[in-house]
């Protein structure tokens, strides 16, 4: 016994094949000879294509600021509406994409969802290209834009397997932080290359603004001709090089994947499971959207049965198409959902990365609508009137900030919780969202019951950069104690699943925050976000923190 694991110890593993049969990153010679340099090559690859993937799955909040700017003839409600629809797709499609590490294997995962990820960018271009695209062609490019927010499930459960527990927090912090730089990237980069013909006369011809826009450098008055398309092409100059650097830089390790197959057998599952879960999202937006989009048979609170039903259609999708190996590995997968510590982090991972998604979704358009008209009180009729406001503030020139505090603070938060242990980290910016969420409705009461709402932008600003950086380091926290309380069987799933429920935030706060705007109360929202964060501060003491905690982390 004693040679063979001597043998073991000094097994030669390849650097540049693309299947790796030996993998023992708790073996620290192992880890200092061989995995940590396998490691960080793919965690780099990993944080760029992950970038994509976020950038094009939100890439949505921006672009229907500049749809309302270019005079494309949709209502308010509308544009929220197709921001969330890439919000429920996305979230949806992380729970295949939660499984797949272990079914198809890593390399083949991460490359085939980036690569996936140029559809919806070029079909988004095209669509922009004309102001007459019909609304039905906009909700199908943000339905697929949910493959990048698919990519976040498969992404992190590939890097847990690369990386020994103690480092855990620091990678997965940095791969889920830098990634979701993805946001910050969209956010300044769509309206930079709105700006200029940088495709040519492949690009499309200008469309003329409507309304006053603006960029981080300033204003672009009405009647100025803009590239909208740009929006979707600008992704494809990432996303070729990053197909062709993924396919032959990252690896499949079989000790944790020791079944996939053929490469394009792999696929091949990676296409059918993200095609069960398109499906059950239409059918579940179908039932949500009011016509002509779809049946409105669930729509307004609808919305909390239309969840559950897209989740467990979604899993039972899966189940039915399985079979033989794939059926045995998904059932064993799928004993998460037997272990109590899968639901306490579910919900303690929709209070930061679920407040970090949804917030980036519904801060451009809550700042255009809130803060973008007066609102004063006629007596005469006892209704609010709005006007617009001509020192209105841009979203395009500030909505970025927040998700790049909250993203650039990310890997901070997986390091302090290294060092002091994630549940105690949890615990306090928990507390801090219930605070700043509640004040944060305050002062959106404030503004939209306002004739001047722009005196009360900046403090509204301040609080959602505490919102952002709170989710942040919260970010990280939780990705500690996942690493701390899953084995590595469980892990990977685990954080793959938790990502996939907590990316409803998605979908749920641009339909809850437009909702409450729309019924002239913003601040119902936040104040109902700050009601869930305090449960969940006495979820993490129950679970983690208390004197007789289930486990005590620290």
């Amino acid at each position: 016994m004693k040679a063979a694991n001597a043998a073991a110890a000094v097994a030669p593993v390849s650097t540049s094949s693309v299947d790796i049969a030996d993998w023992r990153p708790e073996d620290e010679a192992f880890w200092r000879e061989k995995g940590a340099q396998i490691a960080s090559r793919n965690l780099w690859i990993s944080i760029p294509s992950l970038l994509c993937g976020f950038a094009v799955w939100l890439m949505w909040g921006i672009i229907t600021v500049q749809m309302a700017n270019a005079g494309f003839p949709f209502k308010p409600d509308e544009l929220f509406t197709i921001a969330a629809i890439s919000g429920l797709s996305g979230a949806t499609l992380r729970i295949p994409a939660s499984f797949f590490i272990r079914i198809c294997g890593g390399r083949n995962t991460v490359w085939l969802t980036t690569a996936l990820l140029m559809i919806p960018a070029f079909g988004t271009g095209i669509a922009l290209q004309d102001t007459s695209t019909p609304l039905w062609v906009f909700q199908l490019m943000a339905l697929l834009s949910g493959i990048g927010g698919g990519n976040f499930a498969c992404s992190m459960s590939n890097i847990s397997t690369f990386f020994p527990k103690r480092l855990q927090g620091t990678a997965l912090g940095l791969n889920a932080g830098l990634g979701n730089f993805g946001v910050t990237t969209m956010q300044l980069l769509i309206p930079a290359v709105m700006t200029v013909g940088l495709f040519g006369a492949i690009g499309g011809d200008a469309i003329p603004l409507v309304k006053d826009s603006a960029t981080l450098i300033g204003k672009i008055a009405a009647g100025t001709p803009t590239f909208v398309q740009n929006a979707g092409f600008v992704w494809l100059l990432l996303l070729v090089p990053l197909a062709v650097i993924g396919w032959f830089g990252m690896n499949n390790l079989l000790t944790v994947s020791p079944n996939i197959g053929s490469t394009g057998a792999a696929m091949g599952k990676i296409v059918l499971f993200y095609g069960i879960a398109l499906v059950v999202s239409a059918i579940g937006l179908y039932l949500y959207l009011p016509a002509p989009s779809g049946s409105g048979l669930l729509s307004g609170n609808g919305m909390w049965v239309v969840l559950p039903l897209v989740i467990v259609g979604t899993l039972y999708g899966m189940k039915a198409v399985a079979t033989g190996e794939m059926k045995a590995n998904l059932n064993k997968q799928f004993a998460i959902f037997g272990n109590k510590h899968t639901w306490s982090m579910t919900a303690l991972y929709v209070v930061t990365f679920g407040s970090f998604i949804g917030f980036s979704m519904a801060l451009p358009l809550s700042i255009t609508v809130i803060f973008g008209n007066t609102h004063v009180f006629d007596a005469g009729t006892q209704a609010w009137v709005h006007a617009k406001n001509p020192n209105a503030p841009s979203a395009l020139m500030y909505a970025w900030i927040g998700p790049f505090v909250g993203a650039l603070i990310r890997p901070v938060g997986g390091w302090i919780s290294d060092k002091l242990g994630g549940s105690i980290v949890t615990q306090w910016i928990s507390i801090v969202l219930v605070i700043a969420s509640a004040a944060t409705g305050y002062v959106m009461f404030l503004a939209y019951q306002s004739a001047t709402p722009e005196e009360h932008f900046f403090t509204f600003m301040a609080l959602f950069v505490v919102l952002f950086a709170a989710s942040g380091i919260g970010n990280g926290s939780t990705f500690r104690t996942i690493g701390f309380v899953f084995d590595q069987d469980q892990r990977g799933p685990a954080l793959g699943w938790t990502s996939a429920v907590a990316a409803y935030g998605s979908f749920i706060a641009p339909v809850v925050i437009g909702g409450q705007i729309k019924a002239g109360s913003p601040e119902n929202a936040m104040y109902g976000f700050a009601v869930f964060y305090a449960l969940c501060v006495v979820i993490n003491w129950w679970f983690y923190l208390r004197k007789n905690a289930y486990i005590r982390n620290p």
